[in-house]
């Protein structure tokens, strides 16, 4: 006698069996999306946070020769914001995307806010342009320097408080529960949008799955992405609130040079040259102009100059203090003379040095297009596998205020040098293997391959002598 077993199931039972499995980043997507409340608490808790070490620190006394961060809230503050906060923030972006805006920053939360109360006017054409985050991250690293924005809690509410307020009035002026601020003004925007290029987790539009679906619930994108078209992680603050949206935006992995070598994802002119002269040029300057020799050699022979000329004007000190570092009770005072070479140095030696820069990707260029290996790829896209070296950079460059308060604190550390090295060799290794993919799989004759490698590699080999001057001679 046979028997056949028949199963019933039920409805919401065959709607659980026909899902498919969501593999844990999808299902951190999608948390994200729907626990929007839990997030914006965590944002107003950061706001807070924020606001207190801005603010407070600026209206206390310059610390004793005693104090020690546990014990100072301005030296608490200093090592917070500038030896811990923004070397993370640099991480966070090259390993999990903008999830520094998306999620913690309080300007871009500040001017989200604002925006949904404010005149919500439409955009201006001369406010879309692509250059102003760069220009606003020159300003502002080179205002920084010329105030010791660093050392000083006045300098950093006047730059970091300063900034917030600009935020909050575009957020109040421009868009609809939008972040017009982030998008075209914020001077950090630029440098992210590159950064993020490289990081392993990104959103992934399937364009397909996307066109497939006539009718979705609808959702704001605050960066003001075009998600249905988004290929790159540049424009994407990785808040989530697309995570799932037509089953086609999903949270995932991929290799750090996948986007580089992407013929279809195009390389973009002003993220090029926010990375050759913003991060790899003027911020490699702005760190390193305080141990540079050449720069102390430069000031001395014009401020011997201006004395034998009786000319003593550029060497008064009378400048305030939100104009040119101002602190006699510290004895930390700039001359009008060291304003200005400070100003010329960080100028002039970031254009140099981004100019020195562009020399290997415009020959690789060139070799590319005279030996046919492929039509996209151009200087820009050559330029962009030195992503990683900038994001070595900027974290060697930070982290040297976060020795600097260590030493501060007595603290000794003798590894200090190793893993410099270290980190400096995995950033130009990390180059080269981006320059390397990008020309494997590319036509043409094997010699103009290795010959643009080989272009690839001179930048790469002038900023590990930078830093290795910096580190290791000076």
């Amino acid at each position: 006698m046979n028997t056949q077993l028949v199963f019933h199931f039920h409805p919401r039972c065959q709607a659980v069996a026909a899902t498919p499995r969501r593999g844990k980043l999808e299902r951190l997507g999608l948390f994200l999306r729907h626990h929007r409340k839990s997030i914006i608490a965590m944002q107003w808790c950061v706001v807070l946070f924020y606001g207190l070490l801005v603010v407070l620190p600026a209206f206390q006394p310059l610390p004793p020769k005693d104090a020690h961060i546990w014990n100072n809230l301005r030296f608490f503050a200093q090592f917070v914001f500038w030896g811990i906060w923004w070397p993370g923030v640099m991480l966070a972006t090259v390993t999990l995307g903008r999830v520094w805006c998306g999620l913690f920053c309080p300007e871009g939360f500040l001017s989200e806010i604002a925006s949904r109360h404010g005149r919500g006017k439409a955009v201006p054409v001369w406010l879309k342009w692509s250059g102003w985050p760069f220009v606003a991250f020159v300003t502002t690293t080179v205002y920084g320097q010329l105030t010791s924005v660093y050392e000083y809690s006045e300098a950093a509410l006047l730059v970091l408080g300063g900034s917030t307020v600009v935020a909050v009035i575009v957020g109040l002026l421009y868009g609809r529960g939008t972040r017009v601020w982030c998008r075209y003004l914020c001077p950090a925007s630029g440098v992210f949008a590159v950064l993020a290029k490289i990081a392993p987790l990104h959103y992934k539009v399937d364009r397909e799955a996307w066109d497939r679906v006539s009718t979705a619930e609808p959702f704001n994108c605050p960066p003001l992405v075009d998600v249905r078209r988004m290929t790159s992680a540049s424009g994407c603050h990785a808040c989530g609130r697309c995570a799932g949206q037509r089953d086609a935006v999903t949270l995932a992995l991929r290799s750090p040079p996948a986007e580089i070598i992407d013929p279809a994802v195009p390389a973009s002119r002003s993220d090029a040259l926010t990375l050759l002269f913003g991060v790899l040029g003027l911020a490699t300057v702005a760190f390193q102009w305080t141990v540079s020799p050449w720069f102390l050699k430069l000031k001395m022979g014009l401020a011997t100059w201006l004395v034998e000329h009786n000319n003593y004007a550029l060497l008064a000190d009378n400048a305030p203090w939100w104009l040119l570092t101002h602190y006699p009770e510290n004895n930390d005072v700039f001359t009008w003379l060291d304003g200005l070479m400070v100003l010329v140095y960080l100028v002039g030696g970031g254009l140099l040095l981004g100019v020195a820069l562009l020399v290997g990707p415009l020959l690789a260029a060139f070799l590319a297009r005279k030996f046919a290996l492929a039509p996209w790829l151009d200087w820009r896209r050559f330029a962009l596998t030195l992503i990683p070296l900038g994001a070595v950079s900027v974290v060697l460059g930070l982290t040297m205020t976060t020795a600097t308060q260590l030493r501060g604190e007595h603290l000794l550390l003798p590894w200090l040098p190793a893993a410099r090295g270290l980190l400096l060799t995995a950033g130009c290794l990390a180059a080269l293997w981006f320059v390397f993919a990008l020309l494997k799989n590319s036509t043409g004759a094997l010699i103009g391959r290795i010959g643009a490698f080989l272009a690839m590699c001179l930048p790469v080999a002038l900023m590990a002598g930078m830093w290795g001057m910096a580190f290791f001679v000076w």
